[in-house]
């Protein structure tokens, strides 16, 4: 059975549409997600926190002292959640592109196996053409 109409499936993102080229952003922002994920960041942030502590009675300023700390992580805090979110959002996206590239397969399968059930297979394969991009119709 041939299916003449436009499917979800071939105007999805599919796999074999990805460029392996990524820009530099995306390069610095995988590499600085790799970076900040490992444990001895999380380690060095502590390290960080405890050396500040006591830089109190260097600075001699409450105010002051709780600035540097609330600037400093601010800023490290912004800059980390745009490269991260940069991150995920091309994760998502890749993990998408292989469930559109599975639904696909899957309804031409179903589409060349038809079986006795005709109609449940046909309606099977309707919902799973369906389910291809439906991330992007749903999303905001």
């Amino acid at each position: 059975m041939t299916n003449t109409v436009t499917t979800e499936a071939e105007a999805a993102h599919m796999p074999s549409d990805v460029s392996a080229r990524l820009g530099f952003f995306d390069r610095f922002a995988g590499a600085a997600s790799r970076f900040f994920s490992r444990a001895w960041f999380f380690a060095f942030c502590v390290l960080l926190v405890l050396l500040w502590a006591p830089s109190y009675f260097l600075i001699g300023s409450v105010d002051t002292w709780q600035l540097i700390i609330n600037t400093a992580t601010t800023i490290v805090t912004f800059l980390m959640v745009a490269l991260l979110q940069n991150s995920q959002t091309r994760a998502d996206g890749a993990v998408q592109d292989k469930l559109n590239a599975l639904a696909a397969a899957l309804a031409a399968l179903m589409d060349e196996r038809q079986s006795e059930d005709a109609r449940q297979l046909q309606d099977a394969t309707r919902e799973l053409r369906q389910a291809v991009g439906l991330e992007d119709r749903e999303s905001s």
